[in-house]
């Protein structure tokens, strides 16, 4: 029996985070653990990230996205009368409804979205304004007056 403790769960659902904090925050409130539709998130860059997701037989029509307070959340449902007329013999594709809910870092923007071959692609980046970005203080050898 082993006693290793994975992290992978924590990661699955946050985008562009450095806080351990919010992680497990974000872990705990994660109720189904739902794996469906099966995702990627990926870095590009030290500030490009992509959200890709598996969405097979949906089309743009099909899918919503969403940001609202620091959390992107994707949707998707079949419309009811598109396979009427159809019997299957055996139905491998899901193309079941789904809701996907990502919890974005502090400054991280959704650039753009597309659908292209049954993968939904959504382009994250993280502007940070440059009154938050780290500054280097230089070190003189003067004593530094006091005010």
């Amino acid at each position: 029996m082993t006693t290793a403790f994975s992290l992978a769960p924590l990661f699955r659902h946050s985008v562009g985070f450095d806080r351990f904090n919010d992680l497990f925050e974000s872990a705990a409130r994660n109720e189904a653990g739902s794996s469906y539709p099966p995702y990627n998130v990926e870095k590009h860059g030290e500030d490009q990230y992509r959200i890709v997701v598996a969405a097979a037989g949906f089309q743009e029509e099909d899918l919503d996205l969403q940001v609202e307070k620091g959390v992107l959340t994707v949707t998707g449902g079949k419309r009811a009368d598109s396979a009427k007329d159809v019997t299957y013999l055996h139905q491998g594709i899901a193309q079941r409804a789904f809701k996907l809910s990502f919890r974005l870092a502090d400054h991280i923007e959704v650039k753009a979205a597309g659908l292209a071959n049954g993968l939904l692609s959504i382009d994250l980046l993280r502007i940070v304004p440059e009154e938050a970005k780290a500054k280097r203080i230089p070190i003189t050898g003067e004593k530094p007056a006091l005010n």
